[in-house]
C-alpha cells in the first residue's frame, strides 16, 4: 500500500494517484498544474493554504488504504 508523508512532493503525490486531486482542489490548492506547485511539499502546500500538515497527511493516507489498487 502506498502512504506518503510531510516530505512527500506534490508532483510525487498526483504519480502515485492522480485521483487524489480533487481533495487538494476541496481544500483550495486549485495551483496543481503549476510547475512550482510540483516541487512542493504537501506539508508546504498545506502551510501555505493554512491546512495542518498531518491531518492532510492522514487524509490522504486513508484515501490511498481505501481505493488500494
Amino acid at each position: 500500500m502506498a502512504q506518503v508523508t510531510k516530505t512527500t512532493m506534490i508532483g510525487e503525490l498526483l504519480q502515485i494517484d492522480e485521483s487524489i486531486a480533487p481533495i487538494l482542489l476541496e481544500i483550495g490548492m486549485h495551483c496543481l498544474g503549476c510547475p512550482s506547485s510540483q516541487m512542493e511539499t504537501i506539508e508546504e502546500a498545506a502551510m501555505v493554504h493554512g491546512i495542518e500538515p498531518d491531518a492532510l497527511v492522514t487524509r490522504i493516507n486513508d484515501y490511498l488504504a481505501q481505493n488500494e489498487k
